[in-house]
Protein backbone atom coordinates (compact mmCIF):
# COMPACT_ATOMS: atom_id res chain seq x y z
CA UNK A 1 0.00 0.00 0.00
CA UNK A 2 3.16 2.35 0.40
CA UNK A 3 3.76 2.19 -2.60
CA UNK A 4 1.03 3.73 -4.01
CA UNK A 5 1.01 6.44 -1.59
CA UNK A 6 4.55 6.89 -2.54
CA UNK A 7 3.27 7.58 -6.27
CA UNK A 8 0.72 9.95 -5.67
CA UNK A 9 3.32 12.22 -3.89
CA UNK A 10 5.70 11.65 -6.19
CA UNK A 11 2.98 12.89 -9.50
CA UNK A 12 1.97 15.95 -6.70
CA UNK A 13 5.64 16.33 -6.86
CA UNK A 14 7.05 16.31 -9.80
CA UNK A 15 3.89 18.53 -11.14
CA UNK A 16 4.53 21.33 -8.86
CA UNK A 17 8.99 21.07 -9.87
CA UNK A 18 8.01 21.36 -13.44
CA UNK A 19 6.71 24.46 -13.15
CA UNK A 20 8.51 26.57 -10.25
CA UNK A 21 10.87 23.84 -8.37
CA UNK A 22 9.74 22.63 -4.67
CA UNK A 23 8.68 19.14 -5.22
CA UNK A 24 11.31 17.98 -3.24
CA UNK A 25 9.34 19.26 0.40
CA UNK A 26 6.35 17.06 -0.86
CA UNK A 27 8.53 13.81 -1.91
CA UNK A 28 10.95 13.85 0.54
CA UNK A 29 8.75 13.84 3.57
CA UNK A 30 6.12 11.56 2.30
CA UNK A 31 9.61 9.18 2.31
CA UNK A 32 10.42 10.03 5.32
CA UNK A 33 6.60 9.19 7.13
CA UNK A 34 5.98 6.25 4.76
CA UNK A 35 9.24 4.54 4.81
CA UNK A 36 10.15 4.97 8.25
CA UNK A 37 12.79 1.94 8.16
CA UNK A 38 14.50 2.74 5.05
CA UNK A 39 18.08 4.94 6.07
CA UNK A 40 18.60 8.32 5.03
CA UNK A 41 20.90 8.14 2.38
CA UNK A 42 18.93 5.38 0.81
CA UNK A 43 15.77 7.59 0.50
CA UNK A 44 17.70 10.40 -0.66
CA UNK A 45 19.24 8.07 -3.74
CA UNK A 46 15.71 6.24 -4.52
CA UNK A 47 14.17 10.14 -4.04
CA UNK A 48 16.65 11.27 -7.10
CA UNK A 49 15.77 8.78 -9.18
CA UNK A 50 12.26 10.14 -9.47
CA UNK A 51 13.09 13.69 -9.34
CA UNK A 52 15.58 13.11 -12.05
CA UNK A 53 13.25 11.46 -14.17
CA UNK A 54 10.87 14.17 -13.59
CA UNK A 55 12.96 16.89 -14.52
CA UNK A 56 13.82 15.80 -17.87
CA UNK A 57 10.64 14.91 -18.65
CA UNK A 58 9.91 18.27 -18.17
CA UNK A 59 12.89 19.90 -19.68
CA UNK A 60 12.23 18.04 -22.66
CA UNK A 61 8.96 19.46 -22.82
CA UNK A 62 10.18 22.87 -21.88
CA UNK A 63 12.26 22.71 -24.89
CA UNK A 64 9.94 22.38 -27.44
CA UNK A 65 8.45 24.98 -26.90
CA UNK A 66 10.50 27.63 -25.01
CA UNK A 67 13.76 28.85 -26.49
CA UNK A 68 17.12 27.92 -24.16
CA UNK A 69 20.18 29.31 -24.65
CA UNK A 70 21.93 26.01 -24.84
CA UNK A 71 25.64 27.74 -24.97
CA UNK A 72 25.21 30.30 -21.89
CA UNK A 73 23.11 27.45 -19.52
CA UNK A 74 25.24 24.22 -20.59
CA UNK A 75 28.36 26.03 -18.33
CA UNK A 76 26.06 26.72 -15.85
CA UNK A 77 25.03 23.21 -15.37
CA UNK A 78 28.26 21.52 -15.62
CA UNK A 79 29.77 24.00 -12.91
CA UNK A 80 26.62 22.81 -11.02
CA UNK A 81 27.29 19.34 -11.53
CA UNK A 82 30.18 19.46 -10.30
CA UNK A 83 30.01 21.82 -7.14
CA UNK A 84 26.75 19.52 -6.63
CA UNK A 85 28.99 16.43 -5.85
CA UNK A 86 31.75 19.44 -3.62
CA UNK A 87 28.29 20.00 -2.07
CA UNK A 88 27.21 16.39 -1.08
CA UNK A 89 30.88 15.58 0.16
CA UNK A 90 30.79 18.34 2.49
CA UNK A 91 27.71 17.43 4.08
CA UNK A 92 29.18 15.60 6.82
CA UNK A 93 31.75 18.31 7.90
CA UNK A 94 29.10 21.32 8.11
CA UNK A 95 26.07 21.39 10.52
CA UNK A 96 22.95 21.69 7.97
CA UNK A 97 20.78 23.36 10.94
CA UNK A 98 22.82 26.66 10.88
CA UNK A 99 22.12 27.47 7.19
CA UNK A 100 18.10 27.43 8.05
CA UNK A 101 18.03 30.69 9.72
CA UNK A 102 20.27 32.46 6.84
CA UNK A 103 17.98 30.29 3.97
CA UNK A 104 14.47 31.73 5.61
CA UNK A 105 15.71 34.97 5.42
CA UNK A 106 16.66 34.76 1.88
CA UNK A 107 12.94 33.20 1.37
CA UNK A 108 11.05 35.85 2.58
CA UNK A 109 13.50 38.36 0.42
CA UNK A 110 12.54 36.41 -2.62
CA UNK A 111 8.87 36.78 -1.74
CA UNK A 112 8.71 39.62 -0.58
CA UNK A 113 10.02 41.62 -4.07
CA UNK A 114 8.12 38.89 -6.24
CA UNK A 115 5.06 40.22 -4.31
CA UNK A 116 5.79 44.22 -4.85
CA UNK A 117 7.31 43.93 -7.94
CA UNK A 118 4.33 43.31 -10.54
CA UNK A 119 6.06 43.37 -13.19
CA UNK A 120 8.78 41.06 -11.93
CA UNK A 121 8.82 38.09 -14.80
CA UNK A 122 6.59 39.21 -16.61
CA UNK A 123 8.60 40.53 -19.92
CA UNK A 124 11.54 38.22 -21.47
CA UNK A 125 14.75 40.65 -21.66
CA UNK A 126 18.05 39.38 -21.65
CA UNK A 127 20.13 42.34 -20.08
CA UNK A 128 23.48 40.73 -19.85
CA UNK A 129 25.80 40.29 -23.11
CA UNK A 130 26.89 36.97 -24.36
CA UNK A 131 30.05 36.66 -22.20
CA UNK A 132 28.44 38.18 -19.12
CA UNK A 133 25.90 35.44 -19.25
CA UNK A 134 28.17 32.64 -19.64
CA UNK A 135 30.85 33.92 -16.57
CA UNK A 136 27.60 34.95 -14.36
CA UNK A 137 25.83 31.88 -15.03
CA UNK A 138 29.65 29.68 -13.93
CA UNK A 139 29.14 31.75 -11.06
CA UNK A 140 25.65 30.78 -10.14
CA UNK A 141 26.72 27.30 -11.09
CA UNK A 142 28.80 27.04 -8.62
CA UNK A 143 26.84 28.41 -5.95
CA UNK A 144 23.13 26.62 -6.71
CA UNK A 145 25.08 23.02 -7.39
CA UNK A 146 26.90 23.26 -3.84
CA UNK A 147 23.77 24.46 -2.16
CA UNK A 148 21.79 21.81 -4.06
CA UNK A 149 25.02 19.10 -2.67
CA UNK A 150 24.73 20.25 0.73
CA UNK A 151 21.52 21.58 1.23
CA UNK A 152 18.86 21.02 -1.01
CA UNK A 153 15.52 22.62 -0.41
CA UNK A 154 13.95 25.32 -2.66
CA UNK A 155 17.01 25.20 -5.39
CA UNK A 156 14.71 25.22 -8.50
CA UNK A 157 13.22 28.16 -6.48
CA UNK A 158 16.39 30.26 -6.27
CA UNK A 159 17.12 29.66 -9.82
CA UNK A 160 14.17 30.96 -11.06
CA UNK A 161 14.44 34.12 -9.19
CA UNK A 162 17.82 34.61 -10.21
CA UNK A 163 17.23 33.88 -13.61
CA UNK A 164 14.33 36.61 -13.47
CA UNK A 165 16.88 39.21 -11.63
CA UNK A 166 20.10 38.55 -12.83
CA UNK A 167 19.94 37.40 -16.68
CA UNK A 168 16.45 39.50 -17.37
CA UNK A 169 14.06 36.31 -18.33
CA UNK A 170 10.65 36.21 -17.62
CA UNK A 171 9.46 32.99 -15.62
CA UNK A 172 7.83 30.67 -18.46
CA UNK A 173 12.28 30.86 -19.40
CA UNK A 174 13.74 30.89 -16.23
CA UNK A 175 11.19 27.66 -15.14
CA UNK A 176 12.96 26.02 -18.87
CA UNK A 177 16.21 27.03 -18.07
CA UNK A 178 16.34 26.13 -13.82
CA UNK A 179 15.74 22.43 -15.33
CA UNK A 180 19.07 22.19 -16.90
CA UNK A 181 20.55 22.90 -14.12
CA UNK A 182 18.49 20.50 -11.80
CA UNK A 183 18.74 18.13 -14.14
CA UNK A 184 22.51 18.19 -13.69
CA UNK A 185 22.67 18.60 -10.26
CA UNK A 186 20.15 15.66 -9.65
CA UNK A 187 22.07 13.63 -12.08
CA UNK A 188 25.24 14.81 -9.56
CA UNK A 189 23.90 13.33 -6.44
CA UNK A 190 22.17 10.25 -8.40
CA UNK A 191 25.22 9.24 -9.66
CA UNK A 192 26.89 9.17 -5.83
CA UNK A 193 23.66 7.10 -4.52
CA UNK A 194 24.13 5.10 -6.98
CA UNK A 195 27.89 4.37 -7.12
CA UNK A 196 27.33 3.70 -3.24
CA UNK A 197 24.06 1.28 -3.40
CA UNK A 198 21.64 3.73 -2.06
CA UNK A 199 19.01 3.91 -4.54
CA UNK A 200 15.97 1.70 -4.08
CA UNK A 201 15.28 0.63 -7.78
CA UNK A 202 11.97 -1.43 -6.62
CA UNK A 203 10.54 1.71 -5.18
CA UNK A 204 12.40 4.88 -6.95
CA UNK A 205 10.97 2.89 -10.98
CA UNK A 206 7.73 3.38 -10.12
CA UNK A 207 7.98 6.78 -8.30
CA UNK A 208 9.93 7.88 -11.09
CA UNK A 209 7.15 6.94 -13.67
CA UNK A 210 4.43 9.37 -11.82
CA UNK A 211 7.07 11.84 -11.61
CA UNK A 212 7.58 11.88 -15.16
CA UNK A 213 3.41 11.94 -15.59
CA UNK A 214 3.15 14.84 -12.84
CA UNK A 215 6.18 16.57 -14.58
CA UNK A 216 4.41 16.17 -18.15
CA UNK A 217 1.41 17.78 -17.45
CA UNK A 218 2.68 20.49 -14.82
CA UNK A 219 5.24 22.08 -17.74
CA UNK A 220 2.70 21.68 -20.69
CA UNK A 221 0.39 23.57 -17.98
CA UNK A 222 2.77 26.35 -17.42
CA UNK A 223 3.45 26.69 -21.12
CA UNK A 224 -0.24 26.94 -21.68
CA UNK A 225 -1.02 29.42 -19.05
CA UNK A 226 2.19 31.38 -19.37
CA UNK A 227 4.15 33.84 -17.35
CA UNK A 228 1.50 35.14 -15.26
CA UNK A 229 -0.12 31.68 -13.70
CA UNK A 230 4.00 31.43 -12.93
CA UNK A 231 4.05 34.22 -10.79
CA UNK A 232 0.92 32.87 -8.73
CA UNK A 233 2.35 29.60 -8.60
CA UNK A 234 5.95 30.60 -7.77
CA UNK A 235 4.83 32.94 -4.80
CA UNK A 236 2.33 29.87 -3.74
CA UNK A 237 5.60 27.21 -3.68
CA UNK A 238 7.77 29.58 -1.75
CA UNK A 239 5.56 30.82 1.09
CA UNK A 240 5.39 27.54 1.43
CA UNK A 241 8.60 27.01 1.57
CA UNK A 242 8.82 29.97 3.95
CA UNK A 243 6.58 27.83 6.20
CA UNK A 244 8.47 24.71 6.37
CA UNK A 245 11.89 26.15 6.75
CA UNK A 246 10.05 28.28 9.89
CA UNK A 247 8.88 25.26 11.25
CA UNK A 248 11.53 23.46 10.91
CA UNK A 249 13.83 26.02 12.45
CA UNK A 250 11.61 27.39 15.48
CA UNK A 251 9.07 25.04 15.98
CA UNK A 252 9.74 21.51 15.61
CA UNK A 253 11.66 20.79 18.82
CA UNK A 254 8.69 21.95 20.96
CA UNK A 255 6.36 18.96 19.02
Amino acid sequence: MEILYLCFFAFLAGFIDSIVGGGGLIQTPAMLILLPQVPIASLLGTGKLAGISGTTAALLRYRRSVQIKWSNILPTAVAAFIFSFVGARTVSAIPTDMLRPVILVLLIGVAGYTFLRKDFGSFHAPRLSENKEKIYGVMVGLLIGFYDGFFGPGTGSFLIFIFIGLFGFNFLAASASAKVVNVATNLSALLYFAFTNQVLYQIGIPMAICNILGSTLGSRLAIQKGTGFIRVFFLIVVIAIIGKFAYDSFFKEFY
